[in-house]
C-alpha cells in the first residue's frame, strides 16, 4: 500500500490506495474502516432503489443526480455510502470525491458487516456533515426503511415497513415499498 501501514491516515493517504474490489475502505478519524463488498441481496436492492430514484429525479426535473457507491468527503473523513443523491452542477465537476455539503441524501443498506456502524457511527458523521436525509434500508428479517431527516443535528427517523408505501415530497416526490427493493 501506498502511504502510511500504520495511522493515523490521511485523506490523501486513502485515495492512493489501488482499488479493492473486494472491499470498502473508509476512513473515520484517522482510521481505515473495512467492509466486504456487498452480497447479492444488497447489490439487488441498491440497484432497484438506486433505479426507483432516478426515475422520480427525471420525473421531478430535479437538479440532482443519484449515485452509488462515491467517495464522500465529512468532516471526520471519507464514507461510501450505498446511494447518494447529489447536487447536479457538484455531481458534474467531481473527481475522486464528493463533498458532504453537496449531498442530499444518504442511503446505507445494512448488511451482517455493517449493521452496527450504519445505524450508529454513520447516522453521527452524515449529521454533522449536514446532510439533509439519511434513509437505511434494513432486508432482514423483512424489508424496512428508515427516512431520516436532520433536525436539530440529529436524523428524526420515520419507519416503512415492507408493504408500506410511503411518499416523500423532499428533496423531490417518490413513492415506493421496501419490499419491491427485494426479490420478486
Amino acid at each position: 500500500m501506498p502511504g502510511r501501514v500504520t495511522g493515523p491516515w490521511t485523506l490523501t493517504d486513502v485515495l492512493a490506495l489501488p482499488e479493492d474490489p473486494h472491499h470498502r475502505i473508509e476512513l473515520i478519524e484517522g482510521a481505515l474502516v473495512t467492509s466486504p463488498s456487498p452480497g447479492v441481496p444488497h447489490q439487488r436492492a441498491s440497484r432497484r432503489l438506486a433505479a426507483l430514484l432516478d426515475v422520480a429525479v427525471e420525473a421531478a426535473a430535479a437538479p440532482v443526480e443519484v449515485l452509488e457507491a462515491v467517495n464522500v468527503v465529512v468532516p471526520d473523513g471519507l464514507l461510501i455510502p450505498d446511494i447518494v443523491v447529489v447536487d447536479a452542477d457538484a455531481a458534474a465537476e467531481a473527481g475522486l470525491t464528493v463533498d458532504a455539503h453537496d449531498v442530499l441524501v444518504v442511503v446505507e443498506i445494512a448488511s451482517p458487516s455493517t449493521r452496527v456502524t450504519d445505524r450508529k457511527m454513520k447516522p453521527a458523521l452524515y449529521a454533522a456533515a449536514g446532510i439533509p436525509h439519511y434513509w437505511r434500508l434494513e432486508l432482514e428479517p423483512a424489508p424496512r426503511l428508515y427516512l431520516g431527516h436532520l433536525e436539530r443535528g440529529t436524523y428524526t427517523d420515520r419507519l416503512v415497513q415492507a408493504g408500506e408505501t410511503t411518499r416523500l415530497d423532499q428533496p423531490f416526490p417518490v413513492d415506493f415499498d421496501p419490499a419491491r427493493l427485494v426479490r420478486r
